[in-house]
């Protein structure tokens, strides 16, 4: 490889690293949640939260995300969905997991149709914990996984209790 080609390949790594931070597309998928954190996630798309003014577009296609934000706790009913919605993201892809019952199941452990927490069923990059969030807190999510993105490093994961088995 000569070095007219190694540049242009940096460079086009550069810009694609740009254009990763600079302008998301999430897809949004409710896996059993109530709907708190639904209306919270629109919420954060009105022009008083303005989550556009980052770039974040939602899109309603996984081939065209970036970002799947997720809420909820994993039912069996929607596990099969959401790991065809994953796999469908084109790479690099990340998870945000908002709300309580995301990260923990929250109010429905223990029920007979959750498989689990989010984290359980997918590699999740970003906790947003709340019962619901506030849209700031959604809005301060992404853009902290986008730092870690930018800087070239995953967030730590949470530690929390293993108070339930997995079926």
């Amino acid at each position: 490889m000569n070095p007219s080609q190694n540049f242009v390949t940096q460079l086009m790594g550069r810009m694609a690293m740009w254009a990763r931070i600079n302008s998301p597309w999430a897809i949004h998928f409710n896996s059993g949640s109530c709907n708190g954190c639904d209306i919270e996630i629109l919420a954060t798309l009105t022009p008083r939260y303005d989550v556009e003014r980052f770039g974040i577009k939602l899109r309603g296609s996984p081939r065209h995300a970036d970002v799947l934000i997720c809420t909820g706790p994993v039912t069996r009913q929607a596990r099969e969905r959401l790991l065809r919605i994953y796999e469908q993201m084109p790479a690099p892809k990340f998870v945000v997991a908002v709300g309580s019952c995301g990260i923990s199941c929250g109010v429905f452990t223990g029920c007979y149709n959750v498989v689990g927490s989010l984290d359980q069923v997918l590699p999740v990059d970003a906790f947003v914990p709340g019962c619901p969030p506030r849209p700031e807190a959604i809005i301060d999510g992404i853009v902290k996984l986008l730092t870690h993105v930018q800087n070239g490093t995953r967030p730590a994961p949470i530690l929390k209790p293993v108070d339930q088995e997995v079926a």
